[in-house]
């Protein structure tokens, strides 16, 4: 009998003590968790990547967006989370560049788009897309009239929409859809695996100013960032631009002396480190190539000609 009240008493305090190892194992778990106020580099390992989210602006390069007191928010993003400072539009105008980093098509193949013209038998292709390489897919396209809508109204531009260019793509009509659609599938955890976000042409700094699109940014991430989907640890998000502007050359992919070539690109993940900067040669086939690696799909065309930014970026 005394042997077992010895041993009651001895476990006595560590019973007491059970209670703040709780809550410190409860602390130390919330504080791996990202959110809008702490985005990148709670995670040391890069989880499975499940869920990747396009963001797509226009028409500033590099040194318009990056050290800009008109974008503030977007600064503060890259210095929570990466930054890619030697990154490239495929062209100009824009429609090649939405074309060729969803399909991977050369510059051969992206000779027709670069009138921005609406979708056509002449102004199309039958290429494939990272949309529904076998994957779940979605376009929240601000402003747009109706799903898969073919034609310009308002701030809607169908050539900042990339799906209902290629002929073969199923399911345009259901899955390309107004930007509207992205909080309730947020709420309702139905993410799809890739998804690409073109705000309308105010907000995506096309015909608005800097400070328009770094305003929409910070309104509209947030809701991303504090989404269970993001918190869960297993969603990386690019914000990109389409071209840079004031340069002249139309072969952008490789050109490092084109102002016009030379454009901002984030990289905002729970394992991606704070600050973390990368000088290496990337673009917008290489966004496409780093996505299908994170989604376990295959590399559609010139995609597998240009490195990733997974290495780079610790996805």
């Amino acid at each position: 009998m005394r042997i077992r009240l010895l041993a009651l008493a001895a476990a006595i305090p560590l019973l007491a003590a059970a209670p703040a190892a709780v809550a410190a194992s409860v602390t130390s778990t919330a504080a791996t968790v990202p959110s809008a106020s702490r985005p990148c580099g709670v995670l040391t390992s890069p989880p499975r990547y499940t869920h990747v989210i396009w963001v797509w602006m226009e028409n500033h390069s590099y040194n318009t967006i990056i050290g800009s007191s008109q974008a503030r928010y977007i600064n503060s993003l890259a210095r929570q989370c990466g930054l890619a400072t030697n990154y490239h539009n495929i062209s100009h105008p824009s429609l090649p560049n939405y074309v060729a980093a969803t399909s991977g098509l050369g510059y051969s193949g992206i000779q027709q788009f670069t009138s921005d013209c609406d979708p056509s038998s002449s102004c199309s292709t039958s290429s494939a897309s990272i949309f529904g390489q076998g994957e779940s897919w979605k376009a929240y396209e601000e402003s747009m009239p109706s799903s898969c809508d073919r034609s310009n109204a308002g701030e809607y531009a169908v050539r900042h929409n990339p799906p209902p260019y290629f002929t073969k793509l199923k399911g345009c009509g259901k899955f390309d859809v107004p930007f509207s659609r992205l909080a309730g599938d947020l709420a309702r955890n139905r993410l799809p695996a890739f998804s690409f976000i073109t705000p309308n042409l105010i907000d995506d700094m096309h015909d608005g100013t800097i400070a328009d699109g770094s305003k929409w940014l910070a309104k509209n991430l947030p809701t991303i960032l504090n989404s269970t989907e993001y918190k869960h640890g297993s969603t990386a998000i690019f914000v990109t631009w389409d071209e840079g502007e004031g340069g002249s050359a139309t072969q952008c992919a490789t050109n490092t002396t084109d102002v016009g070539c030379h454009v901002a690109t984030i990289v905002i993940s729970p394992s991606t480190k704070a600050g973390t900067k990368s000088g290496t040669l990337f673009n917008h086939y290489s966004l496409l190539g780093t996505t299908e690696q994170l989604l376990g799909l295959h590399k559609l065309g010139k995609a597998a000609s240009f490195p990733t930014m997974t290495k780079a970026f610790h996805l």
